[in-house]
C-alpha cells in the first residue's frame, strides 16, 4: 500500500510538472496553480467560472473578498481634470499566444506609458469579447487590455473598447497568425507590430484603481479606460470567438471608488 501511495505521488508530481512545463515552453503566462497536488484551472463558465473563482484556490480569495475589483461600469465620474498620458510604443517582433483564456501579444522591452512622474513598461496586450468594462451601461463587442508595470512592480492597464464596424487593419495583421489551439504560440519570422496602431486618436480617458480581471484578481491596478472606441468587423470579432469563446468577467461593484474623468 505504501509503495502504491508513493507511486501515485510521483505520478501526480510528474503530471503537474509536465503540464506547467508545457505551458511555459509555449511562452504562455497562464494562471495555473497547484493546490493539494492538483492543478487549479479556471474558466469563464461552469463550475470554474467567475462566480466560483474564489473557491478554486486560496490564492484567488480576492476575487470574492476584494473591494476594488475590476471590471466596472465607468462613466459616472466624481472628478475631472487629470493630466493626459503619453504612450511611447515601439514596433516589436510579433509573437501571438493562445493561452486558452485569451489571445495575447507579447511586447519586447522599450515601450512605455508615462503619466506625470510615473512610467509604466508595456509587457503585453490581450483581447476580451465582449468587453469587460462598460461605459454608462453600454457593453462593447471587444476590449483590448495593454498591461504595464512600473519599476516597483505596480501594474497599470490601458483599456480600449472595440465596437463592430469597419475592419481593423492592425487586428487583421494579428489574426493572420492566430493560434488555433490552446497553449500554443506563433512567431512569424520578421513580422513587426506596433501596439499604438490599436489606439484611437482621442486619448481622453477614465481612471480608477481596480484589479486584475482574472485570477488571482490582485488589487491596486491603475486603470485608464479610453472613451473613444476603435472598430473591428463582425468577421474579425467572430474569428476571435471561434477560437477563444466569450471571455469577460462580469462587472463588479464600485464600492465608493473614485472614478476620475480626464476631461469633461
Amino acid at each position: 500500500m505504501a509503495k502504491m501511495i508513493v507511486k501515485q505521488i510521483i505520478l501526480t508530481g510528474i503530471m503537474v510538472v509536465f503540464a506547467v512545463s508545457s505551458v511555459l515552453a509555449a511562452g504562455v503566462k497562464n494562471s495555473i496553480h497547484v493546490r493539494h497536488g492538483k492543478l487549479v484551472v479556471w474558466s469563464y463558465s461552469g463550475a470554474e467560472g467567475p462566480s466560483y473563482w474564489a473557491e478554486l484556490s486560496e490564492r484567488y480569495s480576492l476575487c470574492k473578498a476584494g473591494n476594488m475589483q475590476s471590471p466596472i461600469d465607468v462613466g459616472d465620474s466624481q472628478q475631472s481634470g487629470l493630466a493626459p498620458f503619453t504612450v511611447n510604443y515601439r514596433a516589436t517582433p510579433l509573437r501571438v499566444i493562445n493561452n486558452g483564456h485569451t489571445i495575447e501579444a507579447e511586447y519586447a522591452p522599450g515601450s512605455n506609458l508615462t503619466q506625470g512622474s510615473m512610467t509604466y513598461e508595456l509587457l503585453q496586450f490581450h483581447f476580451h469579447s465582449p468587453s469587460e468594462n462598460m461605459l454608462n451601461g453600454k457593453r462593447f463587442d471587444m476590449e483590448i487590455h495593454f498591461v504595464h508595470k512600473d519599476q516597483a512592480g505596480n501594474l497599470g492597464v490601458l483599456a480600449v473598447f472595440v465596437e463592430k464596424g469597419a475592419a481593423n487593419a492592425a487586428i487583421r495583421k494579428i489574426w493572420r497568425y492566430l493560434p488555433q489551439q490552446a497553449n500554443s504560440a506563433t512567431d512569424p519570422e520578421g513580422v513587426m507590430f506596433n501596439g499604438g496602431d490599436l489606439l484611437p486618436a482621442n486619448r481622453r480617458y477614465y481612471h480608477f484603481v481596480g484589479s486584475l480581471t482574472t485570477p488571482p484578481c490582485s488589487e491596486g491596478v491603475q486603470w485608464h479606460v479610453l472613451k473613444q472606441p476603435i472598430t473591428a468587423s463582425s468577421e474579425q470579432i467572430d474569428a476571435f470567438l471561434r477560437v477563444i469563446g466569450p471571455n469577460n468577467r462580469p462587472v463588479q461593484k464600485v464600492n465608493g471608488r473614485l472614478v476620475i474623468d480626464s476631461q469633461k
